[in-house]
């Protein structure tokens, strides 16, 4: 049976990545060799467009689609717009790269696609086994995409330890949707408070549902193929590995949350014990990176851990500190790999923090625009990142989480030293040999302003952004 035309309007944005990736993957042979890049560029940044817009619909017409698979609210939108613009800011950003690395442009940004897709669906997922299928969608079109540098080394190491991993971890939370099941008779997550005809069944396949959840979003004990990942991948694809999957994963945890009432007393000690250990494994692990790539990869290790305080407290602004969290996040790592792609070179060859010495006056604005970030994802003052660990820590103090609260306080003290460090070199060391300064491609300016515009906005003017979130149904709680 043919759906109903609401259900389809309210996966529209769905419909218009799948359309677009599909087109491009389609058009690409047809189009005159000499301007195949840039016409896929134009194609691309226009389906990202559209398929944000798109989002209006869902917007002003919430409610469920085939028959309550999908759950369309402000939660569910507010993601589709996160990972929406994480994958046009992408796209903006990675037509220089790619011409710089002679890589074809149709099937990337068809891939961007399909992955993007794969996180809406996780957003909207109100039944596990759909929740599953936007896990594969986005999983195996970023498998792909870490590999696409396919004559690099580390392209084709990170793309298998990626895909290795990821099977295990999606192993896991399939085994887990089963147990589930076996113990509810039911996927859908309305359905689990009530029922449950076996607790210790349903504990161990919620365990193992966040055991999968967990290697996504790069919590530890499952953050070990993170840096070798990101580093390896081409850095407009770590951009977005850092932001949209990990959105999209955390996007699942919390319907999961604010679904099943009982989740939290399953769920509590776990959170809490990878919360902290996911904190000191990031940022201890970045105070001895010297690749720029790998220390931004033990960087969003810490900030999942942060995440997952805010999880742990499980109280409302907690859930709302969440989403705050992860756009403010989503801006700052976005243009922070935009910056490290940008600078380096022909085969990502100056990605080490030494390369950065003389920035400051050599390209006195990139090194401005990363300075800004840098000090975001530190949590200073008049930064989105600042705001975002505030209200995670009244969260945890409102819920009594008084350790859990000490333990951020003392990580954000030890992230502080690595990044500062990166700022001292950029402004106060010679660089080792002379580097002339590298032209800001205009589509490449415009992330970089747009993502610390964004920064600085969310810094000051918060208010909008946490009204949204806090009235969003999922976090009526």
């Amino acid at each position: 049976m043919f759906p109903m035309i609401e259900d389809l309007r309210r996966v529209a944005p769905e419909l218009v990545l799948c359309s677009v990736g599909t087109l491009l993957m389609l058009l690409e042979p047809f189009l005159p060799l000499s301007r195949r890049r840039q016409i896929s560029t134009v194609l691309a940044v226009v389906g990202a467009v559209v398929a944000l817009a798109a989002t209006m619909y869902p917007l002003r017409n919430a409610g469920t689609a085939f028959g309550g698979l999908l759950a369309i609210d402000g939660v569910s939108v507010f993601f589709h717009l996160l990972v929406g613009a994480v994958a046009l800011l992408v796209i903006l950003a990675s037509g220089e790269y790619l011409t710089r690395e002679n890589l074809a442009a149709g099937e990337f940004y068809a891939l961007v696609f399909f992955a993007t897709a794969g996180m809406g669906v996780m957003a909207s997922a109100q039944e596990l086994m759909t929740a599953f299928i936007g896990l594969e969608m986005s999983s195996i079109s970023s498998y792909i995409l870490a590999s696409y540098r396919r004559r690099a080394l580390k392209s084709n190491e990170s793309a298998m330890k990626y895909f290795l991993l990821g099977s295990f971890a999606t192993a896991f939370f399939l085994y887990g949707i089963a147990m589930v099941y076996g113990a509810t008779g039911t996927t859908f997550l309305q359905n689990m408070s009530t029922g449950a005809q076996n607790l210790v069944l349903l504990r161990l396949g919620f365990a193992m549902i966040f055991i999968g959840l967990a290697f996504k979003v790069a919590a530890a004990p499952f953050q070990i193929w993170t840096p070798d990942v990101y580093e390896g991948a081409p850095t407009p694809v770590t951009a977005l590995f850092s932001a949209g999957p990990k959105a999209a994963a955390f996007a699942v945890l919390l319907r999961i949350f604010g679904t099943v009432t009982t989740v939290h007393e399953f769920w509590f000690w776990a959170l809490w014990i990878s919360a902290a250990l996911t904190m000191f494994v990031g940022n201890l692990g970045a105070l001895a990176q010297s690749n720029v790539k790998r220390m931004l990869a033990y960087s969003s290790i810490a900030h999942a851990g942060y995440v997952l305080v805010a999880f742990a407290a499980s109280n409302r602004i907690g859930l709302a500190a969440v989403l705050y969290y992860l756009l403010a996040y989503a801006l700052v790592k976005v243009g922070a790999f935009t910056v490290v792609s940008h600078l380096g070179g022909e085969g990502e060859r100056r990605i080490e923090i030494n390369d950065y010495a003389g920035l400051g006056q050599r390209q006195p604005a990139t090194a401005a625009v990363l300075t800004l970030y840098l000090l975001s994802l530190l949590g200073m003052p008049i930064t989105a990142g600042f705001l975002g660990k505030f209200y995670i820590f009244k969260a945890a103090l409102d819920s009594r989480l008084i350790v859990l609260a000490i333990l951020m306080a003392v990580n954000s003290v030890i992230g502080a030293y690595y990044y500062l460090r990166v700022i001292v070199v950029m402004y106060m060391r010679e660089p080792q040999e002379s580097v002339a300064a590298v032209r800001l491609p205009l589509t490449v300016g415009l992330v970089l302003v747009i993502t610390a515009a964004g920064t600085i906005y969310l810094g000051l003017f918060p208010n909008q952004i946490m009204d949204f979130v806090s009235q969003a149904g999922l976090l009526q709680r």
